[in-house]
């Protein structure tokens, strides 16, 4: 791997390949076409290039010059400022202050059922996948009132909402029985985009099958 050091104008992503923290990180620069480096790696085993940077190690990672950002939804916003064309947060304070507060609502009840289902007992990932599947088919209405998740435009709260859903087939949670197949019809939507396909890793294409 090329040192940082000798890279320094160049954008890099570090990135595990099935978190999906990462994938919604991955998903903005796609949706944006901004130029990076995506660096792959193992969690377990982070390069020592970028534990130089972040001795944490924590993914996602992303480095630009002398800048480091480390918390996925920090990376997002500076993404989106950074390059404000085309702009995936809403243009007005309140409407913006409404999604950041929507990002952390679905951050702390999706997410962190997300989580327990992958990384907890077998007793709590099955409560925790009960309360997911629950969850998500509570809120077919949003799905289904506007054209994108509670906007009308394509959103950093899509980029939020779409890695979430692309995990459901993996983890063993059918989201088929909301009314109408709303959230279905949604993902569907959402995984048709080309710069979803493009932030895919290889271990993500393996969790679901991308509309034909």
């Amino acid at each position: 791997m090329t040192n940082i050091a000798a890279r320094k104008s160049v954008m890099i992503l570090y990135s595990s390949p099935n978190c999906a923290m990462s994938h919604c990180a991955r998903l903005v620069l796609q949706e944006k076409g901004i130029t990076a480096d995506i660096e792959y790696y193992d969690f377990e085993n982070p390069p020592k290039e970028l534990l130089k940077e972040n001795p944490s190690g924590v993914s996602p990672t992303l480095i630009e010059r002398d800048l480091v950002l480390y918390e996925s939804r920090i990376i997002m916003e500076y993404l989106d400022e950074r390059f404000p064309h085309p702009p995936l947060h809403q243009m007005d304070p309140v409407s913006r202050a409404n999604a950041r507060m929507l990002i952390k609502k679905i951050d702390q009840e999706w997410y962190q059922l997300l989580h327990d289902v992958l990384y907890t007992g077998e007793k709590k990932s099955a409560k925790a996948k009960k309360m997911l599947r629950e969850s998500l088919l509570s809120s077919a209405p949003i799905f289904a009132a506007r054209a994108y998740f509670m906007t009308d435009e394509f959103s950093l709260i899509d980029c939020v909402v779409t890695p979430l859903l692309w995990r459901m087939p993996s983890v063993g949670i059918d989201l088929s029985s909301a009314p109408d197949n709303v959230i279905n019809k949604y993902a569907q939507r959402m995984f048709n985009r080309p710069a979803f396909r493009r932030s895919l890793s290889e271990v993500e294409k393996d969790m679901a099958e991308l509309p034909r």
